[in-house]
């Protein structure tokens, strides 16, 4: 491990002749320990939500291990969700959907909804885990429902969107950075309107990051 190599390290140059413990602990021990957290602190850091569309290339969606995915959905879901329905729609699908209106047969997520009210529910990736949508953000709980309601899926705006994790084909596809069929981009008179599958947004979020953190972030960008 890197901690006792660092000790032996000491220990060997201790009993070397004008060794000076006290300049080594400030120019080797002090930054290598700053450099240890701001490592974990980047591992931690939660994305930014919000700004305008970007655009993804065709190869996102190529063959890999697992259909367009690296391997399988969660083995956990949230909101009930069917994880056989959930992993074909995301790595072997390009164009189908679930069925109209299944995020609205789900309690949980309408309680989950509710809970997070004035903060926005972050919606992670069923594949990775990796965040891909925050809402409401910029508008109210009403004003999101009532759109979903409307078109039958959950649908996000620019501005709840965590780009760094989607991407929007030429063809609106839209998709996660892994290769998670998410839905499509079907714009309206207010602008682009993601449609996405509730199933594709039902993960876990990884260990490294929480709920609280990525909400700060979002709300301050």
């Amino acid at each position: 491990p890197a901690g006792s190599c660092s000790m032996q390290a000491l220990l060997f140059l201790s009993a070397c002749p004008g060794f000076d413990r006290a300049t080594w602990h400030t120019t080797h021990a002090i930054p290598a320990r700053r450099e240890a957290v701001a490592q974990q602190m980047d591992s931690e850091r939660a994305p930014l939500a919000g700004g305008r569309m970007v655009r993804g290339g065709d190869d996102i969606m190529k063959k890999k291990a697992h259909g367009s995915s690296p391997h399988a959905v969660q083995l956990k879901l949230r909101w009930g969700v069917s994880r056989r329905e959930a992993d074909y729609i995301c790595s072997f699908n390009r164009h189908f959907a679930e069925a109209s209106s299944s995020w609205r047969q789900s309690n949980a997520y309408l309680t989950e909804l509710s809970q997070q009210e004035g903060e926005g529910l972050v919606h992670y990736d069923s594949v990775t885990g990796k965040p891909l949508f925050v809402a409401p953000r910029r508008r109210t709980m009403a004003e999101y429902l009532a759109e979903s309601e409307s078109h039958g899926w959950p649908s996000f705006r620019d501005s709840e969107v965590v780009w760094e994790h989607v991407r929007v084909l030429s063809d609106g596809e839209t998709v996660s950075v892994d290769g998670t069929h998410l839905g499509h981009n079907i714009p309206d008179r207010n602008g682009n309107r993601y449609c996405i599958n509730i199933v594709s947004i039902a993960g876990m979020p990884p260990t490294g990051l929480t709920e609280s953190a990525l909400r700060d972030a979002l709300r301050a960008h």
